[in-house]
């Protein structure tokens, strides 16, 4: 797995490389990790080798090998033209505060960046822990499921020590015509009993992870799919949020990026979102 870990000179990314090094030390890359960060022109060449050696010294203990590289122009259009160009499976990216014009209307870098780049990104926010419980949220919207797409694309991180809870938010709102009442009401092991199409999802994402050597529990929350993800992420205590970039055409596609949006800016620690 190709790791791109973007960082520069503001604190946000402290966070960056110690989630970095949370996912160095419980994972099986593979490839060496790639540091990158962006400055504007050749004059700032020297507080980019201080910003890249502070962020090797930080990393050492996670790893024993690891590059490093600079590019000169605009942050977002050179840290997306880098996971292009050389292929990287996953971003792993902080949550700058920008409250300037231009972020308003263009959105901060970091929705930016997780618009336009074509791998996974990992956002560095809250307090960063050891990955012990991850939470993952399956709409059972995509094809095949995000469960699987964690799986084939990045699973060097799921470790043998892990535990994920799947977790699908069952809404009324969003609720098809063939959901039943008492399913709306309904918890995971009832809906796997009843075999409905949400109870599927959850059977096939459990089976999924028996393959692996990661401990998983299935999970329903019923209520309005943001308030009860954010809940779920604080009251479970959770290290990591997962949830899917989907790329869709049409009014869902704008309501299942908004979705992802909404929880990556609400949610109050790293968030994992698998494209």
């Amino acid at each position: 797995m190709r790791v791109l870990i973007a960082v520069d000179d503001t604190v946000q990314s402290e966070a960056v490389i110690e989630l970095s090094a949370h996912f160095l030390r419980s994972s099986r890359f593979g490839e060496t990790p790639t540091i990158l960060t962006v400055i504007p022109d050749e004059s700032e060449q020297a507080r980019a080798n201080r910003t890249l050696a502070y962020a090797r010294d930080l990393l050492e203990d996670a790893t024993d090998r690891i590059r490093t590289k600079v590019r000169m122009g605009y942050t977002v259009e050179e840290i997306a033209r880098e996971t292009e160009e050389q292929r990287y499976d996953l971003l792993v990216i902080g949550l700058k505060p920008d409250n300037s014009l231009l972020a308003r209307w263009r959105g901060s870098t970091t929705l930016q960046l997780i618009e336009r780049v074509p791998c996974s990104v990992a956002i560095a926010k809250g307090k960063i822990r050891p990955l012990r419980h991850l939470l993952l949220c399956d709409s059972g919207a995509r094809t095949p499921s995000l469960l699987n797409h964690l799986v084939q694309q990045l699973g060097s991180l799921l470790s043998d020590n892990l535990q994920v809870t799947v977790l699908h938010v069952m809404s009324q709102i969003t609720a098809g015509p063939h959901v039943r009442g008492d399913h709306l009401r309904a918890d995971a092991d009832e809906l796997i009993r009843e075999q409905s199409p949400e109870g599927e999802w959850l059977a096939q994402n459990v089976r999924i992870l028996d393959h692996t050597a990661v401990q998983s529990t299935p999970k329903v929350r019923h209520g309005l799919v943001v308030d009860e993800i954010l809940d779920e992420a604080q009251t479970g205590n959770y290290d990591l949020v997962v949830i899917g970039a989907h790329q869709k055409e049409g009014w869902t596609s704008f309501l299942l990026d908004n979705l992802a949006r909404q929880i990556t800016m609400q949610m109050d620690r790293p968030v994992l979102l698998v494209r």
